[in-house]
């Protein structure tokens, strides 16, 4: 790529500048209004003082496509201490680790003089299963109430966020990632080009990349816009991630699709002047295939607003109907997504009575802008709601069979993506 590409406009525009290319955002993707830090849980002693809320307004860059938000919150602000994601309360997200962990060991020979480093090591839910197999490791957490947990599993981690600098200096001490993984953290960093660039400093010659994020093609044809918050800075097409590491020297040679949170993919990158591993041809076929569909055009981005706009007038018009027919509405889950969808959507307890979560972290406060209740999941058996609202609908197979209970009483589960469904008993089964 030429050094023109990155170059900057002074031209006016309305969504700030693309953090990879530096061109003035003018194309509007969607805009889901106001909403606070998806993370940012309130505690009961705050009910009372205001929070801080950002736009949440999604552009397109037209020069090298990447979809994207303008910075408003810091990374320091998001990942501030009492951060409340921990990633070990999904027993299915355990169970992808662990496959994940098996298939590295064996596709690329890793042992005891490798070195498995992760960004964005959350409290070591993935690195735990390198450990159990010997292979040195290096967790890599900017939350330290997180990284805590993580280091009690005994995966070592430090507490920073990673670029070029941090890059530096963690080789200089631990040496060079023989494997090198983040998963759906390209999203959430800001400055996307220091971090690819911190990639490069810290990948060992011969060293494998592994990055997973959710898929654009997904989000936008599966009408998928609860996925966008304010920790998510950027959404990325495999067009656009080819792209920027292309540009900073780090080839794409394999790219794997997954069922994870609504259709993800899987990465694998080397050095550019790593010419052991050819690239895969599933790599060209998927480039083609985004290109076919237009990802590179503006048309394709063109009806997503208004099908957001569908989408929330459905789950309304569903809740407003259950309301007065008397039912009562409960949630699943407080997770980021089902923040955007509940501010978006003006949902608060006129609607949801309450929602639930594993993560003790979360229990016995409020949701962010909704101030909708989180309690324990035992709550649902007790309150025996007509409906059940799967906020975390990605992980709905594993939330229907925890709740499999609310049969008893003739409960429902309800999806709220694409649009709302209600699943009825038989159709728990079908469920992928």
């Amino acid at each position: 790529m030429s050094g023109s590409f990155l170059s900057k406009s002074p031209s006016d525009h309305s969504g700030g500048e693309c953090r990879f290319c530096s061109t003035p955002l003018a194309h509007s993707v969607v805009d889901l209004g106001t909403s606070p830090l998806c993370q940012k849980h309130i505690k009961p002693e705050c009910l009372r003082k205001p929070e801080l809320v950002f736009p949440l307004h999604v552009y397109i860059c037209g020069q090298c496509w990447l979809m994207q938000l303008e910075e408003f919150a810091s990374p320091e602000e998001i990942f501030a201490e009492e951060y409340a994601y921990f990633s070990s309360y999904s027993d299915s997200w355990l169970r992808h680790a662990q496959r994940y962990t098996r298939l590295m060991i064996e596709r690329f020979g890793l042992g005891k003089d490798s070195l498995a480093v992760e960004i964005a090591s959350n409290d070591g839910y993935l690195l735990q299963y390198f450990v159990e197999s010997n292979i040195p490791v290096l967790g890599v957490e900017p939350a330290a109430n997180v990284a805590e947990a993580a280091r009690e599993k005994g995966v070592r981690t430090e507490v920073q966020f990673f670029g070029l600098s941090a890059a530096l200096r963690l080789s200089a001490q631990y040496g060079k990632a023989s494997l090198l993984l983040g998963n759906n953290v390209l999203a959430h960093v800001p400055d996307i080009n220091d971090f690819v660039a911190g990639i490069k400093a810290m990948l060992a010659e011969k060293g494998v990349l592994t990055m997973e994020f959710p898929h654009l093609q997904r989000l936008i044809e599966g009408n998928q816009f609860d996925t966008i918050y304010h920790e998510h800075f950027s959404y990325l097409s495999f067009v656009a991630a080819n792209r920027i590491f292309a540009h900073h020297g780090i080839t794409l040679f394999d790219v794997e699709e997954l069922p994870t949170h609504g259709g993800s993919l899987r990465i694998y990158g080397r050095h550019t002047e790593d010419d052991t591993r050819p690239v895969n041809e599933k790599v060209g076929a998927l480039l083609q295939r985004e290109r076919s569909l237009g990802t590179e055009s503006l048309e394709y981005y063109a009806g997503f607003e208004e099908r957001v706009k569908t989408s929330k007038q459905k789950l309304l018009e569903f809740l407003i109907g259950a309301k007065r027919a008397g039912k009562t509405v409960a949630g699943y889950g407080a997770p980021g997504k089902g923040n955007t969808l509940l501010n978006y959507c003006g949902i608060r307890t006129d609607f949801l009575d309450f929602t639930v979560d594993r993560n003790p972290h979360k229990q016995g406060n409020f949701l962010p802008g909704t101030r909708i209740p989180i309690y324990h999941p035992d709550k649902i058996r007790a309150a025996r709601p007509d409906y059940v609202l799967i906020l975390p609908w990605n992980l709905q197979k594993e939330i229907s069979r925890q709740l499999s209970y609310i049969e008893e009483w003739g409960g429902k589960f309800v999806i709220p993506i694409p649009e709302v469904q209600v699943l009825e008993s038989p159709a728990l089964q079908e469920i992928v």
